[in-house]
């Protein structure tokens, strides 16, 4: 989308039509035609000409890479399902268990510093939304059990989101798409427990605190009604 900015750039500058896309349809609605009739330099429209099938989907596919950043490329190891479907976009991916940098609110008094964390599983929907989950282990495997994520900003399983600065990727592969996807979650500053409720068995503010020298502890997650990973992938 042409932010506010970068649209008053181009409306202060001289553009010039080129062309024009007509459509007919017959009375009945169940016949329709598209032409393009060239513009020339005064304004006239020239002689109208059928568009192709094949116009409309290079039409079609340039703006979809170029504007909506469908990634493309090879799949990265950590990539466990994905639907690049338009409309039906999902991608489900994994990070081992591993230190993070996190930031934190003032008012929960935790440092902004890197902090040991479970394994997380990410599920980011069309539209934008994301769930995460924690599981136990290295690698996970269809059958993994999944717990809830140890995070502030975490409502059960869907996440706040925040407004962190950060770029998309103008023509991203799958990896610079998944790393872009992790860093609006990461750098987003940790604020409030999500639905006023501790995801751990023990308080949230005390076991992240506890994580910054020592593994975290995996007997403070709590299960999610015997929720497997599998469920993810259909």
């Amino acid at each position: 989308m042409t932010n506010s900015n970068q649209l008053t750039r181009e409306i202060s500058s001289v553009i010039y039509p080129k062309a024009v896309l007509i459509a007919y349809v017959s009375e009945d609605e169940k016949k329709h035609f598209l032409e393009m009739r060239a513009i020339d330099k005064k304004g006239n429209m020239g002689e109208g000409r059928p568009v192709t099938l094949e116009f409309m989907n290079d039409l079609v596919r340039n703006y979809s890479e170029v504007h909506n950043g469908t990634p493309c490329g090879m799949l990265p190891s950590n990539l466990l399902y994905c639907d690049t479907r338009k409309g039906s976009e999902r991608y489900v991916w994994y990070n081992p268990p591993q230190r993070r940098m996190m930031y934190f609110v003032e008012s929960l008094k935790i440092e902004n510093a890197e902090y040991n964390v479970p394994g997380v599983i990410y599920e980011s929907k069309e539209g934008g939304g994301m769930n995460v989950y924690a599981f136990k282990g290295e690698v996970p495997t269809p059958e993994t059990k999944l717990y809830a994520a140890p995070f502030f900003n975490v409502t059960s399983t869907i996440v706040c989101m925040g407004n962190p600065k950060i770029e998309s990727p103008r023509q991203p592969t799958f990896g610079t798409f998944l790393e872009y996807l992790e860093k609006r979650f990461w750098l987003t500053e940790f604020s409030h427990l999500g639905g006023g409720r501790n995801p751990t068995k023990s308080n949230l503010v005390l076991v992240t605190k506890a994580a910054r020298d020592k593994p975290f502890n995996l007997n403070e997650l709590i299960p999610l009604n015997n929720l497997k990973l599998k469920d993810l992938m259909k």
